[in-house]
């Protein structure tokens, strides 16, 4: 026993020999902010045409089923002359229409492209090619065009300081968040969402965005900005022993000599900057299209909602 605890403090103790290189310790590593479906399966909005030239056009067991996913076996409509080979690793996507939404004052956003997946070549024809479904984020359809696979690489967590709430603004272009992946209205941490800032603002892949929305917005239900309690110069004292004719919870009344009405909310509200405005979260931009980018979320203070405006770092 005196032995192997000598032994584990002599391995500890020792240095690395001169021009040996020693890896990171996994916590010194910089970790990629997306991975996997938040990487290759965010989806995007782009302007220009699509190719639809490629395309799933059966399945294997298509007697029995409608949808595929992982390791199920599908058939493309392209083959030798499309210049496919065995190996070759092609991305999965579903154009699902133009891009609507009351969130941007951007005329067409573009097409809304859901990426479902990739599949990899097993076989090869002249003309049509059998593929394994290699990663599914969702199921695959016939009719679902297949492309070559992009080329992305994510940005990697860096050390920031804590998230300023009360953060002014940069300066740098504002947008809005006009759409989340799978429909999403309330958005968190690690969600994807959809900015009309795109390459026309010089937007860039690794940007830092700020979330925002202008202050007592963001809920569905907005209390009324009139008086909470009636600011009544009577009822608020016993008969008996007279403690004071005003409401505990009653605003103020105007005036320098408070005669005046009572000060609402609204009226209150009326005399502060139009430019305070709330923080709520923090994206990192992972692609970017002509008039759009694709983000994620890495900081909230509360929930997003779409419709909550962006700024650039």
């Amino acid at each position: 026993m005196l032995a192997i605890g000598f032994l584990c403090i002599n391995a500890i103790g020792q240095q690395p020999s001169p021009g040996v290189t020693v890896g990171k310790s996994y916590y010194e590593r910089q970790l990629p902010i997306a991975e996997r479906n938040n990487l290759y399966c965010a989806g995007f909005v782009q302007n220009s045409p699509i190719n639809t030239s490629m395309q799933i056009v059966g399945g294997h067991e298509e007697q029995d089923q409608y949808i595929y996913s992982q390791n199920d076996y599908i058939y493309i409509n392209a083959g030798a002359a499309g210049r496919l080979n065995v190996g070759d690793v092609l991305s999965v996507v579903r154009p699902r229409g133009q891009a609507s939404t009351k969130w941007t004052k951007k005329s067409n956003l573009g097409i809304y492209v859901q990426e479902v997946g990739a599949v990899e070549i097993v076989r090869v024809r002249p003309m049509y090619s059998v593929a394994r479904i290699k990663t599914s984020c969702d199921n695959f359809l016939l009719g679902d065009l297949v492309q070559p696979t992009p080329q992305r690489t994510s940005p990697l967590f860096n050390d920031r300081p804590a998230m300023d709430r009360f953060g002014e603004p940069s300066g740098k272009a504002i947008g809005r968040i006009f759409q989340a992946r799978d429909n999403l209205e309330m958005v968190t941490r690690n969600n994807i969402v959809y900015v009309d800032l795109g390459a026309e603002d010089n937007v860039k892949v690794g940007d830092y965005l700020t979330v925002f929305r202008p202050l007592g917005t963001g809920n569905i239900m907005m209390p009324n900005d009139a008086a909470t309690v009636q600011n009544s110069s009577n009822g608020y004292e016993s008969r008996q022993y007279r403690g004071g004719r005003f409401s505990n919870q009653a605003p103020r009344r105007s005036g320098v000599n408070a005669d005046g009405n009572s000060v609402s909310q609204k009226d209150a509200k009326s005399d502060r900057p139009s430019s305070i405005r709330k923080v709520v979260g923090e994206l990192v931009v992972l692609n970017v299209k002509e008039r759009t980018a694709t983000a994620v979320v890495v900081r909230t203070g509360q929930e997003i909602h779409t419709g909550d405006f962006v700024e650039v770092q």
